[in-house]
């Protein structure tokens, strides 16, 4: 496996990050040199090559506002970052989660890695006070933003370092959360979950129904059932609409035989 991968790492910096034999982006300072040392600094990592966290650092709009031929964006980057990380945290789930299936496997995984997950951790190591956005952005780095960014950070330091350095940035930022992660219910998708097995068992969907709605409009409680071909398999409770269904979808895998907590 880790041949294949690094015979795609290769493949990748050839055909991708560099039309010249030496894969090395162009270094023009965008960022101040003392900002890109400080955030090296908060993430414990100093690169033999800042151009690469640069790269990491630049969006697209910034780019196309600031007319910067020549220089990429991070966008090529979080393909590769995300190789990266879904090696790191497969190989941890591998080996930490022993007993679990290949199907749990990979429903925990989808969560670990998702946009959301990754949103907060870059949020974590501050990752949006170094990113450089355009004016035409609006001003505001959605979380959306914010994990792509992480993925092309740690595409960035994969580059620079190798896959040990990617590892050992991960195990310091990343892997120790992946308990509280799991065991988190904000984070579990449960809609995600039931209209895979769904999808999959009776190639048709869940639907979901409000029922109930109780409470002062400031302060309501919505009762959601959940459905497949016309028959009730859970009901939940919640402050949202949202919050009912991810509940009511729960309870209908636990019927199911189904654990996703």
């Amino acid at each position: 496996m880790v041949y294949l991968f690094n015979r795609l790492i290769t493949w990748f910096k050839t055909r991708f990050l560099s039309t010249s034999t030496t894969v090395t982006p162009a270094i023009r300072y965008l960022h101040n040199k003392a900002a890109l040392a400080e955030f090296q600094q908060i993430i414990g990592y100093r690169f033999k090559n800042p151009g690469w966290l640069q790269q990491a650092l630049q969006h697209r709009s910034y780019l196309h506002d600031e007319n910067s031929g020549g220089l990429e964006s991070n966008e090529r980057m979080e393909f590769l970052g995300d190789a990266v990380l879904e090696l790191v945290v497969n190989d941890y789930l591998f080996h930490h989660y022993p007993n679990e299936s290949e199907g749990n496997l990979t429903k925990i995984k989808g969560l670990v890695v998702s946009k959301p997950i990754l949103a907060e951790r870059g949020a974590d190591i501050h990752l949006p006070d170094y990113l450089l956005m355009g004016v035409s952005s609006g001003g505001e780095i959605s979380p959306s933003v914010i994990a792509d960014a992480y993925e092309a950070l740690l595409c960035a330091i994969y580059l620079d370092g190798g896959l040990k350095a990617a590892r050992a940035f991960l195990a310091q930022h990343f892997l120790p959360q992946i308990n509280k992660i799991i065991r988190d219910k904000q984070h579990a998708n449960y809609k995600s979950a039931l209209q895979e097995y769904i999808q999959g068992r009776y190639k048709s969907h869940p639907v979901y129904q409000v029922v109930q709605v109780e409470g002062p409009d400031h302060q309501q409680t919505f009762t959601v059932n959940v459905l497949v071909e016309k028959q009730v398999i859970g009901s939940g409770q919640g402050r949202s609409k949202k919050e009912a269904q991810q509940e009511a979808a729960r309870v209908a895998l636990l019927k199911l035989g189904l654990r996703y907590e």
